[in-house]
């Protein structure tokens, strides 16, 4: 049975719009602004991409405020900027796609992706 429908037709919010695989990965990462570091407590990652990653952390941010990380991942030392794309606070989760990332770490993250993978 097909059905016409009138007007646009709204995206799935659900789809997956990543422009980046993303893997399953856990490690600590540091907020680099003075104000966050001391009410983070702990932050870690739970899953990454070369385009950003999903953090647990008990700090609430809002959907665009910018965020400085540093990390280390398999050995790789990354200071990245981000924007919170998205909030779930009853997880204690944040995603953060990583802005004006230079080509040289975007490639040291794709190394690392490829090295989960394994």
């Amino acid at each position: 049975m097909n059905t016409k429908l009138d007007g646009p037709v709204e995206p799935d919010p659900y789809l997956n719009r990543r422009a980046e695989e993303r893997v399953a990965a856990r490690f600590e990462v540091r907020f680099e602004q003075a104000e966050d570091a001391a009410r983070a407590l702990r932050a870690y990652s739970l899953n990454l991409s070369a385009g950003g990653l999903c953090l647990r952390t008990r700090k609430s941010y809002d959907v665009g405020a910018q965020v400085r990380l540093a990390m280390v991942v398999d050995g790789e030392e990354f200071h990245l900027t981000g924007i919170v794309a998205w909030v779930r606070d009853e997880a204690e989760a944040i995603g953060v796609r990583f802005i004006d990332v230079s080509e040289e770490d975007h490639e040291r993250l794709r190394r690392v992706i490829a090295s989960f993978k394994r």
